[in-house]
């Protein structure tokens, strides 16, 4: 996959994963250093990854692949916007690329690790593809003929489609699949019916299976809304399947299942994705930045 040495770098909004990419695409020394966050100055915290990630990356690697969260626009190499971590329209590739003296990928943490997945994992088979992790948010990477497309970093916002009369989301509207149907919002709203505390959507899918009506209820209102969603992604481009990963992805058949049921009830002469559980779990975005590495470093060579 990537050339030998090259180093990827995941920014998230609590850490940083950062590793070695061997040259079958292995990752090794695998690490996790606090994400620097300069409270209310966005351009600051841009300043201060890009010293942070400078200093993880090791001498005499071949390239870097770096992806953030947010509004990414990967052709430009800029991180648009992000809400969590404040910066609008930094250059992420150029100062690293000065930085580091090295080509760097540059990307956004769903298209890289459904990159990953196109390439090397579970939709290596399919050439329209949606690889959609459920984790705290919901996000879409679409692979379309072949081809990634970012709709200029904006494509792919999935978790932001309205499926309910539901709660509030955090991007200002209501009823967002992302505030129904996240691993996140099926604890939240779980707590707020019950009052109890639960440990994530797991929790709540295992009290639902001890007979706990509450938990099935709102699990039923994830899986209509996540019909919902994957039937109108389904009826705009067609997928062959649909790769579903992140936190939620690991619920097996207690998901896959009754979704595809669902989604085939709601078509008509459209065709049903194939639902297919992710090849990577939580490496896929590292694995996806060592592809970005690669790119960047051999434009024209697919890894």
């Amino acid at each position: 996959m990537s050339a030998p040495g090259s180093f990827a770098v995941d920014v998230g909004g609590t850490d940083i994963k950062s590793a070695l990419v061997d040259g079958n695409g292995d990752l090794h020394d695998v690490r996790r250093t606090p994400t620097p966050v300069i409270p209310g100055d966005g351009e600051a915290t841009g300043r201060a990854i890009v010293d942070t990630v400078a200093g993880l990356v090791p001498a005499g690697v071949a390239a870097a692949g770096l992806i953030v969260p947010g509004w990414v626009d990967d052709a430009r190499g800029v991180a648009v916007q992000s809400e969590n971590l404040g910066w609008r329209n930094f250059d992420f590739r150029t100062r690293l690329e000065a930085e580091l003296g090295i080509p760097v990928g540059f990307g956004h943490d769903v298209r890289a690790a459904g990159l990953a997945e196109y390439r090397l994992g579970a939709a290596r088979e399919y050439s329209s593809v949606a690889v959609v992790p459920i984790g705290t948010g919901i996000a879409a990477a679409l692979i379309l003929d072949g081809q990634p497309y970012s709709g200029d970093g904006l494509a792919g916002e999935i978790g932001h489609l309205r499926v309910a009369d539901g709660p509030a989301c955090a991007c200002g509207s209501r009823g967002c699949l992302e505030a129904v149907a996240s691993a996140g919002a099926i604890a939240r709203i779980y707590r707020r019916r019950t009052g109890d505390d639960v440990d994530g959507a797991r929790e709540v899918i295992a009290r639902m299976h001890a007979g706990d009506r509450t938990a099935a209820e709102i699990w039923r209102a994830a899986l209509d809304a996540l019909a919902t969603a994957f039937t109108a992604l389904t009826t705009l481009i067609a997928p062959e399947a649909i790769v579903i990963g992140g936190g939620l992805g690991a619920a097996g058949n207690d998901l896959f299942d009754p979704l595809a049921d669902r989604i085939a009830a709601s078509l008509t002469f459209q065709r049903p994705p194939v639902l297919v559980p992710a090849g990577f779990g939580q490496d896929a975005g590292l694995i996806g930045a060592g592809l970005l590495a690669r790119d960047r470093a051999n434009p024209g060579v697919e890894s």
